[in-house]
């Protein structure tokens, strides 16, 4: 894992914990959501930007548009959350819908998140494509031409987008909570093979276990949802989002994981001691033999310990002379044999 790649975090894969909208456009509870983030000791706190009247039409869906009012956060606040993250050592990360926000914004975000529904959103695309740093796709409600096509269109906007440390891909799901079978961990092998660019996975499961298979599956980035408890909360999001303890407890499944996984370079290791030698086994004569004796593959037998002759020669000595007597399951040399 390149340490100075942007995809790669304190754990080892990039650890985001989205709280998005959970605050519900409470700025209290979004500090200590944040708090709470940060003591989880993820990489990245991550953030919705927006306005109702940016993102989702009055006219055609006034009831959505009154929903995302609702949420709205103040630019002083939301820079304030950014100077929080920074304070305490970690990054603040940001799916900012409402192109109007860049300039104020971007000094705060080292990488831009690209939620699923903006996915085929060019003209906001171009805008964030414009600055020039990293970039992160959510894949949810897409299928692969989407998803290449937006990919194509970033790199046709600036070709540094070729180059895997400025555009990743997330597989995604977007509904709220969803079964296993619908999280498709496989489709990350399929946008590495499709792309090149570096994989994750963003997660609408509830519980941990899909973002652990994720890890073990080779997935750089996990972004989840985080609250501070899902009991009592009738917002969907909180549902679906980690707490404090379980993203704690992620991270030691990440080691563990990390453990298990160890190195690609097969060898004996040094805790196995003697036991190829124990475990493994010789050629040894399954009978007493004369000086003299042909030897026929009924004259040997193998066995346990790997002393004298290994196992894997015993056909190179049928048809070979003995040229001395030789004790039932002692140890041979092929000196003893012509």
């Amino acid at each position: 894992m390149n340490p100075n790649s942007p995809w790669t975090g304190k754990h080892g894969p990039l650890l985001i914990a989205e709280i998005g909208g959970n605050h519900e456009g409470d700025f209290d509870y979004a500090l200590a959501l944040t708090q709470l983030a940060i003591d989880a000791d993820v990489d990245y706190i991550k953030f919705q930007l927006y306005s109702g009247n940016s993102l989702v039409s009055p006219v055609e869906n006034p009831i959505r548009n009154k929903h995302f009012k609702k949420f709205e956060l103040s630019r002083e606040q939301y820079i304030q959350l950014a100077q929080m993250c920074e304070a305490a050592g970690k990054k603040f990360m940001a799916s900012v819908w409402n192109p109007d926000y860049l300039p104020w914004i971007d000094p705060y975000l080292p990488i831009y998140k690209i939620g699923s529904g903006d996915l085929t959103a060019y003209p906001v695309l171009k805008e964030i494509a414009k600055l020039q740093k990293p970039i992160i796709l959510s894949s949810g409600l897409a299928n692969l031409a989407d998803v290449l096509g937006t990919i194509d269109f970033l790199q046709r906007c600036d070709p540094i987008y070729k180059d895997p440390n400025y555009l990743s891909v997330l597989q995604c799901t977007s509904m709220y909570p969803i079964p296993f079978e619908d999280a498709n961990l496989n489709v990350m092998h399929r946008f590495k093979e499709e792309t090149g660019l570096p994989v994750g996975y963003s997660d609408h499961t509830v519980g941990a276990k899909a973002l652990e298979i994720a890890v073990a599956m080779g997935a750089q980035i996990l972004e989840f949802h985080f609250t501070d408890s899902r009991d009592g909360k009738s917002f969907r999001d909180h549902q679906v989002s980690l707490t404090k303890a379980e993203t704690l407890g992620l991270i030691q499944s990440i080691k563990a994981i990390q453990a298990l996984q160890g190195s690609s370079e097969k060898q004996p290791l040094a805790i196995e001691g003697e036991h190829p030698v124990t475990f493994r086994r010789a050629v040894y004569p399954a009978i007493d033999l004369k000086a003299g004796t042909i030897i026929k593959e009924e004259h040997l037998v193998c066995l346990r310990p790997m002393h004298g002759i290994d196992a894997r020669y015993t056909e190179q000595l049928i048809g070979k002379k003995c040229l001395r007597d030789l004790k039932a399951f002692q140890r041979l040399s092929l000196e003893y044999f012509t």
